[in-house]
């Protein structure tokens, strides 16, 4: 879990809810049309079709509403990773890998601003978790999952796994950078560093 709460304050009605789930899909498509330094409170409000002040009723600012936005990417990651956890027949733990970076790919594909976002760097480090950066979140959540299927000790996987995320993003956001669709080649390369480096530090 994190330890960082965007919102102002919780909806508690259903249109309440409605009404934030529409600022954050609008937050979302303008990332993906601008960019994050184009955004502002009144163009996220403007696309929502709500007044300013029902925005900042809910958050203080445009990095509030983005941090919100991206730590729902991060579970709409979790949840479709999974998913096909339980899904999908996973002999070994590079089957898991595999996964991992078929759900990262076809976020960043298919998911309206995951690919200017991601998981926030481009706004703060540490926009996921004020005590931890977010590759950090990221791993530590993805060594829980592992753990928890292998059997593997998670103490065993927290180091290995947070390196293999730092690798991966770096060669993930080159294959990015070459085509919009991920380069093919680059994309395979990055799972066979993960899977190579993985391979010399976890058991089997």
């Amino acid at each position: 879990m994190t330890s960082t709460t965007p919102l102002r304050r919780q909806p508690v009605q259903q249109r309440s809810a409605k009404r934030v789930e529409r600022m954050l899909e609008a937050c979302a498509s303008l990332i993906e049309e601008v960019g994050y330094d184009g955004v502002t409170t009144t163009l996220i409000a403007e696309r929502a079709g709500v007044a300013v002040g029902s925005l900042y009723q809910f958050f203080p600012d445009k990095r509030a509403v983005v941090q919100a936005l991206t730590l729902r990417n991060l579970e709409k990651f979790i949840q479709a990773v999974d998913a096909r956890f339980s899904s999908t027949t996973l002999d070994h733990w590079w089957d898991a890998v595999d996964v991992i970076f078929d759900v990262y790919v076809s976020m960043h594909r298919e998911v309206p601003g995951f690919s200017k976002l991601h998981f926030g760097d481009v706004v703060d480090m540490r926009l996921l978790d004020d005590r931890r950066d977010n590759n950090t979140v990221i791993s530590d959540r993805i060594a829980e999952m592992i753990s928890s299927r292998f059997d593997i000790a998670l103490d065993d996987l927290r180091l290995p796994i947070s390196i293999a995320v730092e690798a991966a993003d770096g060669v993930l956001n080159l294959a990015f950078r070459r085509d919009p669709a991920g380069d093919r080649e680059i994309l395979a390369e990055a799972e066979n560093l993960v899977r190579g480096y993985l391979s010399a530090r976890l058991p089997g």
